[in-house]
């Protein structure tokens, strides 16, 4: 076979190809429109947990306290997923050349009303307690925090005006007093406070995290203390559950605290496992996160006061990206 001929036959491979996953991917949609949606059973209406089942990939929910029965699946599949008021957010992959990623915005009922494109893996998701405004994180580069070589984007979006701030980076950071510039400086793990305009974040440059406030309607960020990583503000806005990094370990480097905003004072959970988590609340008194599973399941979900007594215990198995709907 002649160079030419090689050539030719390549082009041709390469387009077949090309058009075997567009036609995967056009298939699909025309299958089922709305990628994210469930089979139409499953709602946000019913109280109880909801999570990422992970031996599925699609969100189920079970009433609080029965970690080994009484679940119900048929939501939409998700790789992160949080909810609250009337909104879910639904963070996915889907197939294709090159393979794409959605932040994806479900209504009660989980009818999709807009998804954005996200430039990178899903990480982290959140909803204020109004549904109003939603955030998400993606891994731009590298697939841990546990090392220094990765990048965050992390978007804000208020569903009200239907502004989307693409990414963080681009609100006025103060920090030590002064009004702070830096290429390194990346957000994530964005949680609201009831008012839909404060929020808290970590921002993370020169190889330190911060936690810190933002003002939406002020346009800025300032940090408030060193070593607080993924926030989750508590429903009474009066406390943060937050990783803080207790080791070099790269296998163990953190442990669950609470910090009280009032004081900011912080005492440590009962979780002595390292939780590489978002936590979410489930009351004013108790704070649920994931772990890697166990009898090989991929992530368990458990649940510790947030006072610091008392032990961990298991909310659901097989479960990720827990939240509590009333």
């Amino acid at each position: 076979m002649n160079p030419r001929t090689q050539l030719a036959v390549l082009v041709t491979t390469i387009l077949l190809l090309a058009g075997g996953s567009l036609g995967y991917v056009l298939h699909s949609t025309h299958r089922n429109p709305q990628l994210a949606a469930g089979d139409g059973s499953f709602t946000l209406e019913g109280p109880g947990l909801y999570f990422r089942d992970t031996a599925t990939g699609r969100i189920a929910h079970q009433p609080l306290g029965t970690p080994r029965g009484a679940r119900a699946g048929g939501g939409p599949a998700c790789e992160r997923f949080y909810a609250a008021g009337d909104t879910a957010v639904c963070l996915r992959r889907e197939p294709g050349v090159p393979p794409r990623a959605y932040a994806i915005v479900l209504d009660r009922h989980l009818r999709e009303v807009r998804r954005v494109a996200v430039p990178g893996i899903p990480n982290r998701a959140r909803v204020s307690a109004s549904g109003r405004m939603l955030s998400w994180t993606v891994f731009a580069v590298g697939d841990s925090y546990a090392t220094s070589a990765f990048s965050t984007r992390t978007a804000i979006l208020d569903l009200r005006s239907g502004y989307l701030i693409k990414s963080m980076e681009e609100i006025p950071l103060t920090l030590a007093g002064a009004r702070y510039h830096a290429p390194d400086v990346n957000y994530w793990g964005v949680t609201f406070a009831r008012d839909d305009n404060l929020f808290y974040a970590t921002v993370s440059t020169k190889g330190r995290t911060y936690l810190v406030r933002g003002n939406m309607a002020a346009w800025s960020a300032t940090a408030l203390r060193e070593n607080a990583e993924c926030p989750s503000l508590s429903p009474d806005n009066t406390r943060i559950a937050f990783k803080k990094k207790v080791s070099d370990d790269t296998a163990a480097p953190w442990r669950l605290y609470v910090l009280d905003l009032a004081t900011m004072r912080e005492h440590p959970l009962a979780e002595r496992g390292s939780v590489d988590d978002q936590a979410a609340w489930l009351d004013d008194r108790t704070v649920a996160y994931a772990l890697p599973g166990r009898a090989g399941r991929a992530s368990d979900t458990w649940a510790v006061p947030a006072d610091g007594s008392g032990a961990p215990r298991l909310l659901a198995e097989g479960a990720s990206s827990p939240v509590a709907l009333g």
